[in-house]
């Protein structure tokens, strides 16, 4: 029987999602929990990867298990054997060729900015000082429509068969001086929002212009586009799939 796991975490003490040797990472973290709680090895699967620093808000994994046990039991076990930073929300029966990675269908990030010195969001989001043209910023990002490649985005030497994204959604909104990102898309290449918001800052500092980001994405060169955000500011908030679970 294959199982989806509705999750959230704090990414600050984890080196990602993903398993990496003599590193932290949440995967890791949560095979541990299963496997003690279950009595067997699990390896979980996640939905996709985040980066070090990066938080999710709702992330997915599944696993398979056999022999029946309580879910709402096993929930609350969970939550109490894992640390204070990754939260279980559910465990959900899907049908056995359900994937977590394969068939989600839009994922959707959001990238949070501070511009004012805030002590109790140092590690959730990313004080930037200097004033910034929203508006203009929302203007580049209509740009992103326009394209499916966004090599010039992505970490170099990454091990994928295409630089294509379909963007579903790209806006800046700005309230109480805290600024927030949205973007949702099919898939997302390594580092690649980290790298659009700090080229979309350069553009709201007036340092490059709407043609030069055109520019920028028709490159394909990661040189050519901006510096890539900290990743304290970056949350994983939501993933769907096209059928009902």
């Amino acid at each position: 029987m294959r199982y989806f796991i509705k999750l959230a975490y704090n990414g600050t003490h984890y080196h990602g999602w993903q398993y990496q040797p003599n590193a932290a990472s949440v995967q890791e973290t949560m095979n541990k929990a299963f496997s003690v709680l279950l009595n067997t090895t699990i390896n979980l699967m996640g939905a996709g990867r985040t980066d070090t620093g990066v938080h999710a808000k709702e992330m997915y994994a599944h696993f398979d298990f056999e022999t029946a046990f309580d879910i709402p039991s096993l929930v609350h076990k969970l939550n109490s054997y894992l640390p204070k930073d990754i939260v279980i929300y559910a465990i959900i029966p899907v049908h056995d060729e359900a994937h977590t990675r394969f068939d989600a269908t839009k994922r959707t990030y959001e990238y949070h900015i501070n511009t004012f010195k805030d002590v109790f969001s140092q590690e959730q989001s990313w004080y930037f000082h200097q004033k910034l043209d929203i508006d203009l910023m929302n203007e580049a990002a209509k740009i992103l429509f326009n394209h499916t490649d966004f090599q010039c985005f992505s970490k170099v030497n990454t091990d994928v068969n295409t630089f294509d994204c379909t963007i579903f959604e790209a806006n800046w909104k700005q309230e109480n001086g805290n600024l927030t990102f949205t973007i949702s898309a099919n898939r997302f290449l390594r580092n690649m929002v980290r790298a659009i918001v700090g080229t979309l800052v350069n553009i709201g500092l007036h340092k490059i212009t709407l043609a030069d980001f055109t520019a920028i994405i028709e490159s394909k060169n990661r040189d050519k586009a901006g510096f890539s955000v900290p990743a304290h500011g970056l949350y994983l908030t939501k993933i769907e799939y096209n059928f009902r679970f």
